[in-house]
């Protein structure tokens, strides 16, 4: 740790700053921890905060980049003027494994950078991004201020940035694409689609795709329906576009706003700038060009995929006895029977039995097992992954099973707030070695249960909320 005279200002705007950006940053994307490293004068000793040990393991890389190279203490185009807080010299994302990042120079902080970590299932990594460019931001204005003028906002703002990071993503890439005098205004249009993926019309949930485009791209689109200019619905009108919605449910067709109004319904044909609201029941997508912006469902909106990436599953594998052929094959078997399950919208349990002999599951048994390297059969497995009971796949890459039912003493680590197909899984594979069990359900994420263990439940770091951290010098840190 540094020596005492540290300012207690100083580590009480750090700590609020990582506080609100873990927690926001764990409801958009899940679990995240944060961390920083900072100097504030370019003579100034390299200073760091890790509470949670997101950056153990990259102490090399670090030390390349910051104790052998003392080139970033050299930026002339900044000047120690508190002031100019908010002429921020951008560094961007350093390209660590794991991590994603983003910093910059300034008057009131002269070097800074920001991490977070990079899930696998980020629809896109810009969001998070424009989040940690924020927390530059704040970070610069929270010591530009004197201590008596600091208000502690910067945490309860950027835990609560989801919207903004998304906003600020859509119009970076506008800008790049469109130039800057676009003409439609993001923050009503995200506010109709939240509001539209919770009005429902006689008891469904909206399906279909409403296409954003500026009004000077509106002759590209190959329209079927154009509306008169006077009756077009606005976009406001949120039970009326809801409505309209319906012409295009399971279709190629766009229902089209300028932003402001619903001009009508066009073709599949995209102009060079588009932004895509993809209704998909009580879920959805937010797309710029085809390209995946973020999620959104329940009013809000957030990084995932709806696509189990099994990042678990494919690290329990590699850690068996099975040649890395086999390991493919399974892996491969295993998403795409998940990918499967969570398409159609039903839950199914998978059994992995890594034993060299499987062993015995009441259900039904099939002789001889069916291989599952052949297109055609993993084809027909899908079908019976509706059955209800598991399905009990080998290491040979064979069915050997189907509606299973996994059976197995009550113990500790049950979890009576989920349901009867997860808490087997776990009271089978307490009892059962060298077995995986994948469980998915309609209206919850993917689990990966071994040893009795929900493996993504497991969290590797104590979270610690409402703290003030101590910082730490970075050549100290290294030499732990």
């Amino acid at each position: 740790m540094i020596d005492q005279v540290q300012p207690s200002f100083i580590r009480r705007c750090v700590s609020d700053i990582l506080n609100g950006l873990s927690d926001g940053l764990t409801h958009f994307s899940g679990t995240s921890r944060t961390a920083v490293i900072f100097a504030l004068q370019p003579d100034s000793p390299m200073l760091l905060c890790d509470p949670q040990n997101l950056l153990k393991g990259h102490e090399p890389i670090f030390n390349t980049l910051y104790l052998d190279n003392q080139k970033w203490r050299i930026n002339e185009k900044v000047q120690p003027d508190r002031k100019k807080f908010a002429d921020i010299i951008s560094v961007k994302n350093l390209g660590l494994a794991g991590l994603l990042s983003h910093g910059g120079y300034s008057g009131s902080v002269f070097f800074q950078q920001w991490f977070t970590e990079h899930h696998p299932d980020l629809c896109s990594t810009g969001p998070t991004e424009c989040w940690l460019e924020h927390a530059v931001w704040r970070f610069s204005h929270d010591l530009a201020n004197d201590q008596d003028l600091y208000t502690g906002i910067s945490g309860h703002f950027l835990k609560e940035f989801a919207t903004h990071a998304v906003r600020d993503h859509i119009i970076d890439q506008m800008n790049r694409l469109l130039g800057w005098d676009s003409q439609i205004r993001i923050y009503p249009v995200l506010d109709a689609i939240l509001m539209l993926s919770e009005t429902r019309e006689e008891g469904s949930w909206p399906e279909g795709r409403l296409l954003i485009v500026d009004p000077s791209m509106v002759s590209e689109l190959d329209f079927l329906v154009k509306f008169q200019e006077e009756v077009r619905p606005q976009l406001v009108n949120y039970k009326h576009v809801r409505k309209l919605l319906l012409t295009v449910e399971r279709s190629s067709r766009h229902l089209v706003s300028d932003g402001r109004a619903i001009l009508g319904i066009c073709r599949d044909t995209l102009p060079s700038f588009s932004l895509c609201a993809d209704f998909r029941g009580r879920h959805g997508f937010l797309k710029i060009n085809r390209n995946k912006v973020c999620s959104f469902a329940d009013g809000r909106f957030s990084s995932t995929t709806y696509q189990a990436k099994l990042v678990q599953l494919e690290e329990l594998l590699l850690e068996s006895s099975l040649d890395r052929s086999d390991i493919f094959f399974i892996f491969k078997i295993v998403v795409s029977l998940v990918h499967h399950s969570q398409e159609r919208k039903h839950g199914c349990t998978i059994v992995i039995d890594l034993n060299s002999e499987p062993v015995a599951i009441s259900g039904q048994t099939l002789s001889p097992p069916l291989d599952l390297r052949k297109p055609y059969m993993l084809k027909m497995v899908k079908s019976l992954a509706k059955v209800d009971g598991a399905l009990h796949i080998g290491a040979d890459q064979h069915l050997h099973g189907f509606a299973c039912l996994l059976d197995g003493r009550s113990f500790s680590g049950e979890d009576r707030a989920r349901g009867a197909r997860y808490n087997s899984a776990l009271r089978f594979t307490a009892e059962h070695a060298n077995i995986i069990v994948v469980v998915v359900s309609s209206d919850r994420p993917v689990s990966v249960i071994h040893q009795g263990v929900d493996v993504h439940s497991t969290c590797a770091w104590d979270q610690k909320v409402g703290c003030v951290y101590d910082l730490e010098r970075l050549d100290y840190w290294v030499g732990l």
